[in-house]
């Protein structure tokens, strides 16, 4: 094992399959490997929550995004591969940027129709409204030099998105750098 380890933001809009991929791929032998499910950081204020898809939750919101990221820092440093699973989009980045563990960005994009059904059919008190899901769609939708971390999903099922995801990790082409053209040396590749 490698003296620390890596980082895999697993992002994309709500039903993207973003939990079940990054719970799957948790689960799988290899390399010890700690899941930080975003929700659960959010769910973590018990008075006083926005609902972090408001716009008036951006100071929360930077708060969460902060402690997370230490956290994932955190594990990283002790040698884990750590899978930050949730809604970072390009406006939350730049503090894993600072992190000295490499970090894989995987933007999981389904069709619209595809995430807002799987919101719904999920139930709990998971995020069911379309208009939030649309709009959280549409801000993972266009990328600019972030596009290349975009992994589409339509007609995949649970196990062809993660095997493109360990696909993605394990050969490095996802790890986001500050120059986004550069490929990845072989010599850096992750070995899941």
């Amino acid at each position: 094992m490698n003296d620390s380890g890596e980082v895999l933001i697993l992002t994309g809009p709500p039903g993207s399959g973003k939990t079940t991929t990054a719970q799957a791929l948790a689960a799988a032998p290899g390399l010890p490997k700690v899941h930080l499910h975003c929700d659960d950081f959010w769910h973590f204020i018990k008075n006083g929550a926005i609902p972090p898809y408001l716009a008036e939750a951006h100071k929360q919101n930077t708060v969460v995004v902060d402690v997370l990221t230490k956290a994932a820092a955190a594990y990283a440093d002790g040698g884990y591969f750590v899978i930050v699973d949730g809604i970072i989009g390009p406006w939350f980045l730049e503090p894993f940027r600072r992190m000295a563990a490499p970090i894989h960005y995987i933007v999981l994009r389904p069709p619209l129709h595809v995430a807002i059904r799987r919101c719904q059919q999920r139930g709990g008190e998971t995020l069911t409204d379309p208009e939030p899901i649309t709009a959280l769609h549409r801000q993972l939708s266009s990328l600019g030099a972030l596009e290349r971390h975009v992994l589409p999903t339509d007609g995949h099922k649970r196990e062809d998105t993660l095997a493109a995801v360990v696909e993605a990790v394990k050969g490095g082409s996802f790890r986001l750098g500050r120059d986004e053209e550069k490929a990845v040396p072989s010599s850096h590749r992750t070995p899941l």
